[in-house]
């Protein structure tokens, strides 16, 4: 595909003759570009409509056409499709291998002499891993020049490669690092991949792009003890890495040949950098690398490393509904200890029957796609195309309460039905509707601040990230221990459930409060809209 890492190396090697740019075609025309005034520099703006560029001075800047087919929003939905379904296949690929070795615990406890818990920290680091990363590559991927589709490859390149000592790793020491380094080099793929869904769609059609997203980034740890478990039974635990290897190798070739570029602000800056050389003596530039050239480092680094903490514990909202968040993903992280615990340990159930099971949690996210998406349709989109009107952000939480109820729920559930005489489906039925709850309250929250906080919005998924990670992983360390020592054991989960969902229907209050007094609560606000 044009504009993929093959056609740029191809165009590279070709000194240009091979996947010519239309800039540097037979025929081509520099436009003849106007501005409203050449000496107002405030005057010149970007119209997005008719001109390719318009000018400030001596100097042009470039902007998309309405029509622009370079413009990702102006992609064939054939296209976009496509982009959409390698954004899917990239954080199922790099995602799986969260919790693909878990089910090789209890073996690579006895390969290295460490307690269970020692073992369960290399999951752990790799969710730390994966919330340190978008603070600092995240921003990078905003910049003009450098753009999405090199840190999507770069960086799932570096893992992959990574990946061949992780699974020869000699000790916890070597395994603990590797995962942490892959944890960082894999966080594009989550935390950017909305932001590449965001290039293509309109705002009204963005909420069922994000959907289907989030089965994948469910469906990526959920499906690791699935597929770990067959190759830690039938070889050995090194195998769960070999495997995860070859599927992230199989991605990283399709998207080597496929994937394009996606963010506006990158492929603009290069239409700059070319229309630079066809025509050295006018400067030629965008209003984002403008942007970023105003900016000292000082004040990079502030955007980059502070302002997402800055936000979480100085905006109320935010902090509450990172909490939320937080724990809702940590209780998923939480099923990698208990599901073992209940149907290896109570049921009896081999590595392979106990992966099994947590194809329900798979189940559960596809149910809540199906569920959630005709919803959005009816009370958001519909209203937007049609009326042109854009709902009130509350509607997300009053959309979000569904979630909020069913998931601890679906927790008290799961530990009072985990039982030697209660039929092991019913855990399974359990563990698919605390996905299809948390599925609600994941896609209703990242709606609510992005309506909430558009302006700062990077800031603010960065800061979610790392407050949602590192929740995540701390949680599996001590959940075993947790429901060993609450007991009993004939309900070996029952009474750490029970916190753990008492904590859950304590959170019902967040999107209640916000349903009423949100708006009140963002009024004085620096940061909302």
């Amino acid at each position: 595909m044009e504009g993929s890492v093959f056609a740029q190396i191809v165009n590279f090697a070709s000194f240009g003759k091979l996947y010519t740019c239309r800039e540097f075609q037979p025929g081509y025309e520099i436009p003849d570009f106007s501005s409203p005034s050449e000496t107002d520099p405030e005057k010149a703006h970007s119209d997005g409509s008719t001109n390719t560029t318009v000018i400030s001075g001596s100097t042009v800047f470039v902007t998309f056409t309405k029509d622009d087919p370079e413009n990702p929003k102006n992609w064939s939905t054939t296209k976009k499709v496509f982009v959409t379904v390698q954004i899917l296949l990239l954080t199922f690929a790099m995602y799986v291998g969260s919790s693909i070795y878990t089910p090789a615990i209890a073996e690579i406890s006895e390969d290295y002499g460490i307690s269970t818990v020692a073992a369960i920290t290399p999951l752990s680091v790799f969710v730390f891993g994966y919330g340190v990363g978008p603070i600092v590559l995240s921003p990078l991927s905003e910049h003009p020049a450098i753009g999405r589709l090199w840190i999507y490859m770069v960086c799932q390149g570096i893992s992959i490669c990574l990946m061949v000592p992780l699974a020869l790793a000699p000790n916890l020491g070597a395994m603990l690092a590797l995962r942490f380094i892959m944890g960082i080099t894999v966080s594009p793929a989550l935390a950017t991949g909305g932001a590449t869904l965001g290039d293509m769609y309109e705002i009204a059609y963005l909420p069922f792009a994000l959907a289907f997203w989030s089965i994948s980034a469910i469906c990526g740890p959920v499906f690791g003890p699935v597929l770990g478990g067959v190759f830690a039974q039938v070889l050995n635990w090194h195998w769960t890495i070999w495997i995860w290897m070859i599927i992230a190798a199989a991605v990283f070739v399709f998207l080597f040949f496929c994937f394009p570029e996606t963010s506006g602000a990158h492929i603009l800056h290069n239409r700059a950098r070319r229309l630079q050389k066809i025509n050295p003596s006018v400067k030629y530039t965008t209003e984002s690398d403008e942007e970023w050239r105003a900016m000292s480092n000082k004040e990079v680094a502030y955007q980059i490393l502070l302002r997402p903490l800055v936000i979480i514990f100085s905006e109320p909202i935010v902090f509450f509904l990172d909490a939320y968040i937080g724990l809702s993903y940590a209780i998923l992280y939480t099923w990698f200890e208990a599901f073992p615990m209940v149907f290896s340990e109570l049921h009896g159930f081999n590595l392979i029957q106990t992966g099994l099971t947590y194809l329900g949690l798979i189940v559960g996210g596809l149910l809540a796609a199906f569920l959630y998406i005709p919803v959005v349709y009816k009370t958001f989109t519909k209203p937007v195309v049609e009326r042109g009107e854009f709902p009130p952000v509350a509607l997300f939480m009053k959309i979000a309460l569904f979630g909020a109820i069913l998931f601890p729920i679906s927790i008290f559930m799961f530990g009072w039905t985990s039982h030697k005489n209660v039929h092991w489906i019913v855990p399974v039925i359990a563990g698919m509707l605390n996905v299809l709850g948390q599925y609600f309250i994941f896609q209703t929250v990242f709606n609510y601040l992005s309506g909430s906080y558009h302006r700062f919005i990077a800031s603010v998924f960065a800061g979610n990230g790392l407050f949602r990670s590192g929740m995540a992983g701390a949680f599996p360390l001590f959940a075993r221990a947790m429901f060993v020592k609450l007991g009993p054991d004939s309900f070996p989960v029952g009474f750490g459930c029970t916190l753990l969902g008492c904590l859950s229907a304590l959170m019902i209050l967040i999107p209640i409060v916000l349903i009423r007094y949100g708006e009140r609560l963002k009024g004085g606000s620096k940061w909302a809209n």
